[in-house]
């Protein structure tokens, strides 16, 4: 097998060395470039062409699963791999939409790290035994016509990351500048976010962005 080529994106300086330090003591693997935001992490991968990323999902600009959900759509053959202290069945449920096929909690990256590496490599799902077992009871679900969109599914991508650096404390001129667009398109996604969610402050939303792992407390 040819060498794998990894990306490991976390805000974390000392993280993504002790990480790169951990995968590196494999000889065939090599950690081809490092992202310390969501959205360089989408660049780095349009850039570098990993074969797996590693992502953490607290990520500033950009949250792990939004910058997740834009790498598998232009880069379908690259494997991403949520490490994250978020133990959470509404995430399991989102990262499962958006085409995420592994997932390992932070607290057991010294066991299950490589073996997860392992298998995305081969192109193969690597999940927590928790995690395995919410996936399996949503597709039960579906096939019983028992699913239910999560709360988030109503807002499309560019609302989300309108969703978060609003949360994040940036004003609409901010964040019209960050996305490349105008404060009147800014303004529009804004209106249509908080009548989507039925909420009436920017309080609000930001309590619906944390309760959502959009962003973190």
């Amino acid at each position: 097998m040819a060498a794998v080529r990894i990306l490991i994106a976390d805000d974390h300086e000392v993280f993504r060395r002790g990480t790169q330090a951990l995968l590196e003591s494999r000889p065939d693997w090599r950690v081809c470039g490092e992202a310390a935001t969501g959205r360089e992490a989408v660049e780095k991968t349009k850039e570098l062409k990993p074969d797996v990323v590693i992502m953490d999902i607290s990520m500033p600009d950009l949250n792990g699963l939004e910058a997740a959900e834009q790498i598998l759509k232009f880069a379908p053959k690259t494997e991403v791999l949520i490490l994250t202290i978020h133990d959470s069945e509404e995430l399991v449920r989102h990262m499962a939409k958006v085409g995420v096929r592994g997932y390992v909690l932070k607290a057991d990256t010294s066991q299950d790290l490589i073996a997860a590496i392992e298998a995305l490599a081969r192109h193969r799902p690597f999940f927590t035994s928790k995690a395995a077992e919410v996936i399996l009871e949503d597709y039960r679900n579906l096939k019983q016509g028992a699913e239910q969109s999560p709360e988030a599914s109503r807002l499309t991508m560019r609302e989300r990351e309108v969703v978060q650096l609003l949360s994040e404390g940036k004003s609409n001129k901010q964040v019209a500048a960050a996305l490349g667009i105008s404060v009147r398109t800014i303004e529009t996604h804004r209106s249509n976010i908080m009548r989507k969610l039925k909420l009436g402050s920017l309080s609000e939303l930001v309590r619906y962005a944390v309760r959502n792992k959009i962003v973190t407390a």
